[in-house]
Order: structure tokens, then sequence, then C-alpha cells
């Protein structure tokens, strides 16, 4: 007996509300039933168009990823260097209106490292995205593998004042210590 066929435009919709649900609430705190109950929907509906809880959570991360990335692209420019790339991914970031999506990436982060095999491919993507941006900013007379060095260390040093800014909520400090760090990659 063959199943009924996923009809892809309603898993968009499900998924763009799951990623909607999902950044309002705590990690751990995510299942099957929390986020049916918020899409009105029941889990069946969940396990049919995504299947497992956690081929969901990949879904949303997944998603989550694309509406970053979009977002993100326009922030810099059509032709940045690094430091002008670097402000405007710092800017984009530390806007409070993309924290709970900040929060819910960091929660995702913490719990793939402390679980070694759970959401590999989040850690595959995660900031390689912001590196390649990077990386293309620095133009091609450098060398690659420099230019891919200085954006991991643009995008590690971004991401942890990121999150110190989200851990503390201090962000005079937080914002002194970006301007000095983004100051240091030139005008």
């Amino acid at each position: 007996m063959v199943g009924r066929p996923v009809d892809h435009r309603r898993r968009a919709a499900l998924l763009d509300a799951a990623v909607d649900h999902a950044t309002g609430e705590v990690f751990g705190d995510l299942s099957f039933r929390s986020v049916a109950t918020a899409l009105g929907v029941s889990t069946t509906t969940l396990v049919h168009h995504f299947g497992t809880k956690e081929q969901l959570l990949e879904s949303i991360l997944g998603r989550l990823r694309e509406r970053l990335v979009e977002s993100s692209r326009a922030t810099a420019g059509p032709h940045p260097d690094l430091a002008t790339a670097a402000r405007g991914f710092w800017s984009w970031s530390a806007d409070p209106v993309r924290w709970p999506t900040f929060r819910l990436f960091f929660a995702v982060y913490g719990h793939a490292v402390q679980s070694p095999g759970s959401f590999d491919g989040f850690l595959r993507t995660v900031g390689a995205d912001w590196i390649a941006a990077l990386t293309a900013a620095q133009g091609p007379g450098v060398d690659p593998a420099t230019a891919a060095a200085r954006s991991t260390l643009v995008v590690a040093t971004l991401r942890g004042l990121l999150l110190d800014l989200l851990a503390t909520g201090e962000r005079d400090r937080v914002e002194a210590a970006a301007s000095m760090f983004l100051a240091s990659l030139g005008p």
C-alpha cells in the first residue's frame, strides 16, 4: 500500500510556520507535540511531511539557514571588501530583531557539539556561507588559504561576540569590543 504523497507546498508552509515557532521556543522543549499544537495540526501531519523529530529539526535548521543567507546577502552590498562585509554582518546579526533566531542557532550548535553525530548537516554548514562570502570579499588576488583563514577568524570572532551579547545583554561593552575588532580589519 502506497501512502499519500507529500504536498510540497503544504510542507513548505508548515516548515515556515515551524521555523517561526521554533525561534521563540527553548530548543530542548521542541517536540512533535509542541510544534503540532503551535501550528494547529496533528503530530501525524508532521510525521507525514517530515518523518522523524530529528528530520523536522534538521528541516527547521535548514530553512532558518536559508532565511539567514538570503537576508544577510544584501547586508554587505554587491562588491564589499572584507572590512565592509564584516561590519555589515555584525550590524545585521547584532540587531535585536534577530536574537531569537541566533538563540536557537546557539542552542543547536551547543547540542551538536555536545552530541557528536547529531545535526551533522548543521555543523557542516553553520558559518560556511559567511566564510564563503567573506573569502570572496577579499578578492581574487588573495591566496585562497589565507583568505579562508582570515574569514574563519572574522566569523569566529563575530560569533563569539554575538554569543556574549545574547548571554549578557551588555550591549555597550560588546559593541565596543566589536568596534575594536572591526577597526583592526581596515577602513
